[in-house]
């Protein structure tokens, strides 16, 4: 099969992305806009989604800025049919919203616990469930998840949100199984700590309890990359337009990682 490019090779799609309005999702949604696709911008900052829906629409696309807490499956439900019935159909699913949190395992909250599960974890089967059936019907769609290098690997004081990360891997790779008949592919970019707000507040987490100052935290979370710096969110997007371009259709279950070789498989 050859496929043809274009300038815009996302011409014409649709795309819903999570955890929109700020950091990874924020680059992610303007770089689909970029490569010509319409965004549904999914976050819960309003204005914050309306400050990127001006920016999408300047670069010449449609973006529908969606309020959602993607952890109550009722806003989810109904933020997935007020994209289906505004942008008749989506071909792209990016699930991005979540969460990092770090504690000792011994004494965990276990509110802390179910809080990052939610957040990392039961969301994404409540969005991507949301969605799939629109996609079967198509007989086409792409499902991205921004997972983490915590995917991969562990490392001490965040078991719970190792886990939630572990367990959207088995889910995408499960999914990509299941869904292959239907022309869905399905995978997960893994991320290692990313220059965003995110970071920003673990930076200032590992600052208030270590005592060190936050350029001395920031410098341990860098020299965490065998590069010595962390990754850009726009880094981690034109991984996210790859994976939506018609070039990649025999990419599936597949992670990919994004950072810096600290973990290499």
């Amino acid at each position: 099969m050859v496929v043809e490019q274009t300038p815009l090779p996302l011409a014409g799609k649709r795309a819903v992305v999570t955890g929109a309005s700020k950091g990874i999702g924020r680059s992610i949604a303007l770089a689909y806009a970029q490569a010509g696709a319409d965004v549904v911008a999914v976050g819960r900052a309003a204005g914050e989604l309306e400050s990127l829906a001006e920016e999408v629409r300047a670069l010449g696309s449609r973006c529908l800025p969606v309020v959602c807490d993607v952890t109550d499956v009722e806003q989810v439900r109904a933020m997935a049919t007020r994209s289906l019935d505004e942008f008749g159909g989506v071909e792209i699913l990016v699930n991005n919203a979540g969460m990092a949190a770090s504690h000792k395992f011994a004494d965990h909250p276990d509110e802390l616990w179910h809080q990052i599960i939610a957040t990392n974890l039961t969301s994404v089967y409540y969005v991507t469930k949301a969605f799939v059936p629109a996609m079967v019907a198509q007989r086409s769609g792409r499902i991205i998840t921004i997972a983490s290098i915590a995917a991969r690997t562990g490392a001490k004081y965040i078991a719970a949100y190792a886990a939630s990360k572990h367990g959207v891997l088995g889910l995408m790779r499960a999914l990509a199984v299941e869904l292959n008949p239907y022309n869905i592919t399905v995978n997960c970019v893994c991320p290692g700590y990313v220059d965003t707000p995110m970071t920003d507040r673990s930076i200032a987490n590992v600052a208030a309890k270590t005592g060190m100052g936050e350029q001395q935290a920031r410098a341990t979370l860098e020299q965490m990359s065998p590069q010595g710096r962390l990754v850009q969110p726009e880094e981690v997007a034109r991984i996210a337009v790859f994976l939506a371009d018609p070039a990649s259709a025999s990419i599936t279950g597949q992670a990919i990682n994004v950072d810096g070789g600290s973990v290499m498989s």
